[in-house]
């Protein structure tokens, strides 16, 4: 991750992960990245509809043993 933030949501269920980086992001300068790990199995639905609505680029999504990590660049 090259030097961008890493915001662990691990144990939370939906909406919260989406919700918590919707805030985190809102705090952030445009082109700013964050990754978000998460256990939640609907991220993976969850998290690349949140980027198209509210228009950050999902720029990877990869997949861990226990959940999955996005790297969200702040629209």
């Amino acid at each position: 991750m090259s030097g961008d933030a890493l915001y662990d949501l691990k144990g939370l269920k939906c909406p919260l992960p989406v919700l918590k980086t919707r805030r985190r992001l809102n705090s952030m300068q445009r082109g700013e990245e964050l990754s978000i790990e998460t256990t939640d199995p609907l991220a993976v639905i969850d998290v690349p509809h949140f980027c198209t609505e509210d228009g950050h680029e999902l720029l990877e999504t990869t997949t861990l043993d226990n959940g999955h990590r996005f790297r969200i660049r702040k629209g």
